[in-house]
């Protein structure tokens, strides 16, 4: 069952049962918010670099790892997860738009 996620009479995004946007020309900066919001994260600067750096790998369509985000020397393994919680990928890559990865995070 997919679930739709509402602010205004203007943005309804729909998501899949766990959460991923399913369109990821959906997306924008107010979605993007209304999804960290769900997850009780207030975004900052380096959570927009971050954000970026994912959809920009999603684009080129390459692999979106923690790795990858941590040689980009943006933020650490700890920073991630102090910025994401425990499960940073996962929660990155919905802010971010980015429909359910094959890999299942």
């Amino acid at each position: 069952m997919k679930e739709q996620l509402q602010k205004t009479d203007e943005l309804t995004i729909q998501l899949n049962d766990e959460g991923y946007l399913t369109n990821f020309e959906q997306w924008t900066i107010e979605v993007g918010e209304l999804i960290a919001e769900k997850h009780d994260i207030e975004l900052t600067a380096t959570h927009w670099d971050i954000l970026s750096w994912i959809q920009e790998q999603f684009k080129a369509k390459k692999e979106l790892t923690l790795e990858g985000i941590i040689e980009t020397g943006i933020a650490t393994t700890k920073d991630l997860e102090e910025l994401f919680t425990k499960k940073p990928l996962k929660i990155s890559t919905k802010i971010a738009g980015i429909p359910m990865p094959k890999n299942r995070l």
